[in-house]
This record gives C-alpha cells, structure tokens and sequence, in this order.
C-alpha cells in the first residue's frame, strides 16, 4: 500500500494539470457553440469549404456542428488525443523512471515481490486516470448544460464516448508499459509516448483517407471513434474487442518481462 500511495502521491500535480487542462479545453471549446448553432447556413459551408480528405482524417464526417452533440464530438475528437498522452505518459513512465533515476535496485532490495510493485504501480496509474475522467464527466455534462441554447440531444452517445474513456487510455496506459519493458532502458518518457499516440493517430487518419480497413482496426482512435458513436448510439464492439484483446496481452507480457527484467545498479 506504501507503494500505491507515493506512486500516487508523486502523479497527483500531473493529474492535475491535465484534468486542468482538458477540463478548459471543453469549457473554450463548448463556448464557442453559439457562434455555429445561430447559423447552420455557415457550418455546412464552412464543411465544404474544407477538402474531404480533411474531414476524413480528422473524423469529422458525419457530424453536424450546428447541434451541440455534433459539437461535443468534435471537441472529443481532440480530448481523445489528450487522454491518449496522459495516459502513454503513464505507462511509458510506470516502471521505467527508477531505472532512469537509478532507484530500481534500492525498491527492489524491499522485502516486496515484483508483481506486488507493478500491481501497487498500475491501480497508481489507473487511479489518476480514474480522476481526469472524472472531472471530464462533470464537466461535459456541465458545459453542455450551460452552452446548449437550448437544444435538446441524446444523452446515451455523450455517456458511451465518455465511457469510452475507460478502455481508451488503458489501451494507451498499458501498451505504453509494455513498451517501455521491451526496449533495454527508457531515457525519456515523450519521445516513446508521444510516437505512439500521433502513430497510431497517423495510421487511423492514413488508413481512413485510402479506405484501407487494415489500417485503422489497429488503431484504438478508430476503435471509439465519436462520428461512429454519434450516429449509432453505440459501440463498435468488434473494434472494441480488439482494445480489450490489446490491453490483456500488454498487462499479461509486462508482468511476464517485469518478472525476469535484469534491473541496472546505481552502483
């Protein structure tokens, strides 16, 4: 328990920040939803004005701006990449900064299994997330309440998008923890989590730009897509399974190469 709560303790000023950040991020955003509802006229020339292959990339098809839930998926097209940075940032970072700091060998010297240390290490991670998700419900819910003008909309696809969250940045959070035990020592957390989430960001805006399907069932970003959502009130469960399949393998191999990891000596 020692362990879960300085792991906690020392993500708490970054929980922060980005539930800060991405709680102001929706309340600009929705903000600006009068200036598009009061003329749907200039929306939908504003869409055509953009080339499709934009709007394809950046999943934008399919959503009506003049309506606050076509809105709403708009702005979550962009938190999603939020979430997914948070959340590689975590499991890129979750075991790998002691070796960076060179303190793996003086937590390891504990009377405490590995498998304790990453368990007590991933509830860590998975709490923080829990609370940006959090805050982002709220805030939704709250934004959208205050910034509607009055238009009434469907509340089931605002709660599977933010439902969404949950398999979203575990994907994101493990992936990036199997990555990190794979690789012989992790220098820098960013470049890894960051390459990760605009690549598989890339390879779904890429892959839906060529109508290649292979392509964007890799990406998790295609996996909970809110255009999809939106219009279907409902998951794309074959897709889905394909996060979940993703984020078993990724906890099940991280446990498997914690356990035999050579740890390096600061001495």
């Amino acid at each position: 328990m020692n362990i879960y709560l300085h792991e906690f303790k020392t993500r708490l000023s970054s929980v922060l920040i980005w539930s800060g950040s991405i709680a102001a991020l929706i309340f600009v955003f929705l903000s600006m939803f009068q200036a598009f509802a009061a003329d749907a006229a200039m929306v939908d020339d504003l869409m055509k004005a953009f080339p499709e292959e934009l709007l394809i990339a950046f999943g934008m098809t399919d959503m009506d701006w003049s309506t606050i839930l076509g809105f709403f998926g708009l702005l979550f097209t962009f938190a999603q990449i939020c979430l997914a940075i948070q959340s590689a940032n975590y499991g890129v970072g979750l075991v790998s900064v002691e070796e960076t700091e060179w303190t793996a060998d003086f937590l390891l010297s504990k009377p405490v299994s590995r498998t304790r240390i990453m368990t007590s290490k991933l509830l860590a991670a998975i709490t923080s997330l829990a609370i940006t998700q959090a805050v982002i419900w709220v805030c939704s819910f709250a934004f959208i309440s205050i910034f509607r003008q009055g238009q009434t909309y469907q509340v089931k696809p605002v709660v599977l998008l933010l439902l969404s969250m949950i398999i979203f940045q575990l994907f994101f959070l493990t992936v990036g923890m199997l990555i990190s035990l794979l690789v012989k020592r992790v220098r820098n957390v960013l470049p890894i989590s960051m390459g990760l989430v605009f690549g598989l960001y890339i390879l779904n805006a890429f892959g839906s730009m060529i109508g290649e399907k292979s392509l964007e069932i890799l990406s998790p970003f295609q996996h909970f897509s809110p255009s999809y959502i939106i219009k279907h009130a409902a998951w794309d469960w074959s897709l889905v399974m394909i996060s979940v399949a993703a984020i078993i393998i990724s906890v099940v191999g991280s446990y498997v190469l914690y356990s035999r990891r050579n740890i390096p000596s600061a001495v």
